[in-house]
């Protein structure tokens, strides 16, 4: 299984919208609506090496500093006939 490693800015939140958003029970942030602003990306065709990255891309200082974060996401298996390609888009 292929992965992406993604290293992403934090958005801050006032106060008042984390007390409504636990008050109201709903999520304080949407990824799928309003996903965080990337900073960089990187491809790993198996699981050890998109932990080896992540680890390499936690040392930075923004992400030590806790103004960034690293996420591992793993990647469906492309349909045959259609080989995964990445575009630099």
């Amino acid at each position: 299984m292929r992965f992406l490693i993604v290293r992403t800015e934090i958005r801050t939140a006032a106060d008042a919208d984390i007390a409504a958003a636990w008050a109201g029970g709903s999520r304080l942030r949407d990824e799928t609506s309003t996903p965080e602003p990337r900073r960089q990306v990187v491809h790993a065709e198996d699981r050890d090496a998109a932990l080896l990255l992540a680890r390499a891309l936690s040392a930075v200082g923004a992400v030590r500093a806790g103004r960034h974060r690293v996420k591992v996401l793993p990647i469906e298996e492309p349909a045959p006939g259609h080989p995964y390609r990445w575009d630099g888009g």
